[in-house]
């Protein structure tokens, strides 16, 4: 178990929801004050983990110096904002941080959907899919234009809400991969400036789309959270061989899948 003189993130390799919370540390220019400890995803849970965190395996968890323990990211976040208050991401108006809570509330269904498609393995089902996740953007692209047309950021810079939002931008490239998805060039302008604004900031640089397209292979063919695919001995998110050492996966996704030589896992 890690040292805790200071706050400790537990979290799995690549995760959105953690992330987030390295992003907002970066934003206030504190990201040394949180330790962050990777959890092996394709491997049970410690016995300490889980009796730290009361049996839950969803991850992140952070645990504080004196024992506390928080769950789910967005409760994290604010208790990061609420801990380390010295530069404050979120807006300090209240009618501004309330737009601000709008748009994130939007983030769940969003989320669920593009993993939804990502995991999909029935190709008839790729056009519904793809049409809901249009609609989310169309949905985001009035809510900007409504709260701040020119842009590129809801309001005048990088904040909260792209905090939680950027992190599941760049995991959607793997549906840029995999499914062929992106948005029209027309009638998304406002949404699409706003996505790139969030995707090129520099506070987001923890992980790159080859280590994302590498690492979700497995979601693509419909084995989430470190599950193992029959005929392979070993997950997409394994920590050895590196994904840096991987070659590039095939990006058909309904045909045959690859196995762990042709991943570069043998």
């Amino acid at each position: 178990m890690p040292d805790q003189s200071k706050p400790v993130v537990y979290h799995i390799p690549v995760c959105p929801f953690s992330q987030r919370l390295e992003i907002l540390l970066e934003l206030k220019g504190l990201r040394d004050r949180v330790a962050f400890h990777v959890i092996d995803i394709t491997k049970p849970r410690p016995d300490w983990l889980l009796e730290l965190t009361d049996g839950t395996t969803a991850l992140p968890v952070l645990a504080t110096e004196n024992g506390g323990v928080i769950k789910e990211s967005l409760v994290i976040m604010a208790y990061l904002e609420d801990r380390f208050a010295e530069r404050r991401v979120a807006r300090a108006d209240a009618y501004e941080r309330a737009v601000e809570n709008m748009l994130i509330a939007r983030e769940g269904p969003f989320t669920a959907t593009g993993y939804m498609f990502v995991l999909n393995q029935d190709p008839a089902a790729r056009a519904g899919f793809h049409d809901k996740m249009l609609g989310h953007y169309r949905d985001f692209d009035r809510f900007l234009r409504k709260h701040n047309p020119d842009g590129p950021f809801l309001f005048d810079r990088f904040g909260l809400a792209e905090t939680v939002f950027t992190p599941i931008f760049m995991r959607f490239w793997f549906l840029d991969y995999y499914e062929d998805f992106d948005l029209p060039v027309e009638g998304f302008e406002r949404v699409a400036a706003w996505r790139e604004a969030c995707l090129a900031h520099p506070a987001a640089g923890q992980v790159s789309r080859e280590e994302i397209v590498k690492l979700y292979y497995d979601y693509a063919q419909g084995a989430g959270n470190g599950a193992l695919l029959p005929g392979r001995t070993k997950s997409s998110f394994v920590f050895e061989p590196s994904w840096r050492a991987r070659p590039w996966p095939p990006r058909a996704k309904y045909g045959e899948p690859a196995d762990d030589a042709a991943l570069g896992l043998a």
